[in-house]
């Protein structure tokens, strides 16, 4: 496996088919690659397959928040998602704010986060 911190190559060419495979939708290309462009991406690849993303969106000194943690079904359970938390806890220039899909309560806390904030949602 290959993690890149800062993954700059990660274009919407190569996120789009990875989250699909998790998150299926009808995704706008230009918008992901803006969207892609605005976060610190760090990568998993297995040869040349992105199988795992974790991205963080920070203004740099108040506040960051991670947008998404995923790995292709077929890859979890071998830690990868372990190994992206610690890299984004090593690389981020701020405290991490996040929700959590439910169900993934137990997950966070084995890779020894707590729960914090209560989170809430304005629907656009």
């Amino acid at each position: 496996m290959q993690y890149i911190v800062d993954d700059k190559s990660l274009s919407a060419a190569i996120f789009l088919p990875f989250v699909n495979q998790i998150w299926p939708g009808n995704y706008d290309a230009e918008q992901t690659g803006k969207a892609l462009a605005k976060t610190l991406n760090i990568t998993v690849y297995d040869g040349g397959k992105l199988v795992g993303c974790l991205r963080i969106l920070s203004d740099g000194y108040y506040f960051g928040t991670i947008t998404e943690a995923l790995v292709l079904p077929a890859y979890q359970r071998q830690g990868i998602g372990s190994r992206l938390l610690q890299l984004a806890k090593e690389n981020t220039p701020t405290m991490l704010y996040f929700g959590a899909q439910p169900g993934m309560e137990a997950f966070y806390e084995k890779n020894g986060l707590h729960k914090s904030l209560q989170s809430y949602i304005i629907e656009k």
